[in-house]
């Protein structure tokens, strides 16, 4: 992940384990002074490992749209999978062309009630490969406030992904997070017992 600014950029790498979009765990590699971090994603609840303070922060609601790891990502981008499916409804507002790739335009609408942070969504999805292209998020008063774009669109583990995302907040277009995956496999084997507090502080 490379975080760009106008006077500096920061990069950190990391790895990854997912079960479907309901667990996740990620844990920091670089650099040195972040190396061991790692974050915990059980359903909508997601807790911090701080090695260097040896505790366990259980992150609340309040926190969700706070920045995560000082990137254009937040804390709720990383539990937000499982809430795209279950907490909005989805319409297919028309057919449109992305990077040469036909492509169909879903507004994503809060369910009354639903505990969101986006007050709308937009998705272009291709047609042929049903990859997403481009993501538009906006807020409850209908500003967009940031924009996902995803390419390098290639063969890894088997199956043909995103290989790129560019995070660009609208208010600070001159800023980006980009995040590439380096190496990517699928059906490890892995089950929900992996997603634990106790392997979050082991895991390496």
């Amino acid at each position: 992940m490379k975080i760009v600014r106008p006077d500096w950029s920061r990069e950190i790498s990391m790895k990854g384990w997912s079960l479907g979009t309901d667990f996740s765990l990620i844990l920091i590699t670089a650099p040195a002074r972040d190396q061991g971090t790692a974050f915990l994603k059980r359903d909508k609840e997601l807790w911090n490992w701080q090695p260097t303070i040896d505790r366990v922060i259980k992150l609340p609601p309040s926190m969700m749209t706070q920045s995560w790891m000082g990137s254009d990502f937040t804390n709720d981008d990383l539990v937000k999978e499982s809430s795209i499916v279950n907490d909005y409804d989805h319409f297919i507002r028309g057919d449109t062309t992305i990077t040469a790739r036909e492509a169909w335009k879903i507004e994503l609408v809060p369910k009354e009630g639903a505990p969101v942070v986006w007050g709308r969504i937009l998705i272009y999805v291709s047609k042929d490969d049903y990859i997403e292209l481009l993501i538009k998020y906006y807020d409850e008063d209908e500003f967009l406030i940031n924009t996902m774009i995803l390419s390098d669109i290639r063969e890894m583990g088997g199956r043909v992904i995103p290989a790129r995302m560019d995070m660009i907040p609208a208010e600070n277009p001159e800023h980006r997070t980009v995040i590439h995956y380096n190496d990517i496999q699928f059906d490890i084997g892995i089950n929900e017992d992996f997603f634990s507090i106790q392997k979050m502080k082991r895991i390496r």
